[in-house]
């Protein structure tokens, strides 16, 4: 009776065992989950997720310009005034083009990690996949012993 209690206990052992080595995986896979979270939220930053001080710079500059180009042509006459609407019109333009520029930008940097996602997770299935084999096997194995009488330790 005690051999089979000294067993069990073991047994016990070896499974809180082998469940904090999976506590400790797990615990590791979040750690490197964060780490690339915030590697990519940096990248992202400077494709163009988020404005930096040059960004607000510039958008206040340019803001500045067309409101500034519109004001002068609302007050003068003449070549003045055309110019003034020309200059405003361009560089509306411009920014058009820079908005289109960074969003093609920012798509392709969503391509690429939609790509790289969707490869992971087909190796996660292929992997996936064996583990299921080789569990159906074991459990056919495991029937075919039980069935025969041979005993596991």
């Amino acid at each position: 009776m005690k051999t089979a209690q000294k067993k069990r206990g073991s047994t016990m052992e070896e499974h809180d065992k082998s469940v904090e080595v999976e506590l400790n995986e797990l615990r590791q896979e979040i750690e490197d989950f964060k780490r690339e979270k915030e590697r990519v939220r940096a990248i992202v930053g400077r494709i163009g997720g988020a404005p930096t001080f040059n960004t607000r710079l510039f958008n206040i500059v340019f803001a500045t310009l067309v409101a500034l180009s519109l004001v002068i042509s609302l007050l003068s006459r003449g070549t003045l005034r055309l110019a003034m609407l020309e200059i405003a019109t361009a560089l509306i333009s411009v920014k058009l083009i820079y908005i289109m520029h960074n969003q093609a930008r920012v798509n392709h940097f969503e391509l690429w990690i939609l790509s790289s996602l969707e490869w992971r997770i087909n190796e996660i299935q292929k992997t996936l996949r064996k583990l299921e084999w080789r569990f159906e096997n074991l459990e056919k194995n495991f029937q075919r012993e039980e069935e025969n009488g041979v005993s596991l330790p």
